[in-house]
């Protein structure tokens, strides 16, 4: 940095524990590093050397009362100048998008921060843009409802437009099913969408977007759809796609339309599409304005042999006129498995495999990524260790159908 130049402050929003990397990487690239959290993770092990301010707020997870978190701000603001707000998980990014509009800071505004939260946004935006998405509904209207599922082959599934993850998400198997579903989300129906259900496998695709361009995109499959993990208990896993094959080609395609269309200008994206067991087609499913979460950012280290934080953290603090530079990309393969345990601490210790490369250290879960230079070597330890974790670790709790707003 120009020892001329102020530093540049920027300004972290979580309402979850997660970012460390981010802001640890954004102190070192000189900026001043602000926090805003919930009060409830005052206590967390945050990188407190890397951070020159926390704010707390009294509401937990993302229900912030945002006029006061503004008010906040605007205090703050008369002796600090903030040039850059930065949304560390997906809850997040609405906030954040709130407060670059009120302060006019340059960045996504709210609008644009839709088409990354709201799936019916992503997906109507997608649609006019060419891309294949699974056929829609919003919830508003009761007659074309009716006209969706008569023309529509079921099963369906209705999710919340602005949940994360699968959080939710309730499958419909004949009509008959829809409307007491309905009926039990109240006022809030309009905050859902129907889609047709799409039988195949899910795949994700972990970018990284600089001045419209994307500068990294890693293509990976999940073994596990991430509904059928959330819904019927079964480990999480995942593992990079074969570099150079139609099925990464035309992931990377595919990612690339849809962050266009979708209007990321700058910083992390992992974006989910799943390929039809029926046509063999991809179609998109969602995206995010941020890294993936369940540990992808340290399975795709293991792959490519960048931190997905680091680098987003110089993307953002990048200051006009200067050039993002990409590290030097490996091309490993690598695979993550994560569980939730019966144990408090988990030993993993005989899992010994010399691919493994990293080892969750979390209570209550179990976790290892595995690096290799052959995917069929990846596959073959992600097999063996799934029916292993089943017998070891394995717990699986009720999933929530009820999504907070």
């Amino acid at each position: 940095m120009n020892e001329h130049q102020q530093p540049i402050t920027i300004l972290c929003i979580t309402g979850y524990f997660k970012g460390g990397q981010f802001m640890r990487a954004a102190k070192a690239l000189g900026c001043r590093v602000l926090l805003i959290t919930a009060k409830k993770l005052e206590h967390k092990e945050w990188p407190r050397e890397s951070i020159d301010e926390i704010f707390y707020v009294p509401q937990d997870s993302e229900h912030w009362n945002m006029e006061e978190v503004i008010r906040g701000i605007a205090y703050i603001f008369r002796t600090r100048k903030i040039d850059r707000v930065v949304a560390l998980d997906d809850y997040d990014v609405e906030k954040a998008a709130y407060i670059r509009e009120e302060f006019r800071i340059p960045g996504m505004g709210q609008t644009r921060a839709r088409y990354f939260r709201d799936k019916l946004a992503m997906r109507m935006q997608a649609a006019d843009e060419g891309i294949h998405v699974p056929a829609f509904c919003p919830t508003f209207n009761y007659d074309e409802l009716r006209h969706f599922v008569a023309t529509t082959p079921g099963p369906w599934v209705l999710k919340p437009r602005s949940a994360a993850s699968a959080t939710g998400i309730k499958k419909i198997h004949t009509i008959n099913e829809l409307w007491p579903a309905l009926d039990s989300l109240g006022d809030m129906q309009y905050s859902y969408l129907l889609e047709t259900f799409l039988p195949g496998d899910v795949y994700h695709v972990d970018s990284l977007v600089d001045g419209d361009e994307i500068v990294f995109a890693r293509a990976s499959r999940y073994m596990n759809p991430p509904m059928e993990v959330a819904h019927e208990g079964r480990v999480f896993r995942s593992h990079t796609v074969a570099f150079g094959s139609k099925d990464e080609k035309e992931l990377l395609k595919q990612n690339k339309k849809v962050l266009k269309a979708l209007g990321l200008k700058r910083g992390a994206s992992h974006t989910e599409f799943i390929k039809s067991a029926a046509d063999g087609k991809f179609y998109f499913l969602e995206t995010s304005a941020r890294v993936g979460g369940a540990n992808l950012v340290e399975m795709v280290e293991a792959s490519a042999g960048i931190n997905l934080w680091t680098e987003w953290a110089k993307i953002e603090t990048r200051r006009k006129g200067e050039k993002y530079e990409l590290p030097k990309i490996e091309n490993l393969y690598a695979g993550i498995i994560v569980s939730l345990a019966k144990q408090e601490h988990p030993d993993t210790s005989s899992y010994n495999d010399p691919e493994i490369v990293w080892r969750m250290n979390m209570p209550q879960h179990a976790g290892l990524i595995v690096q290799s230079e052959k995917l069929e070597r990846v596959t073959e330890l992600l097999e063996s260790y799934a029916q292993r974790f089943y017998n070891d670790f394995f717990m699986a709790l009720p999933p929530s159908d009820t999504p907070t707003h």
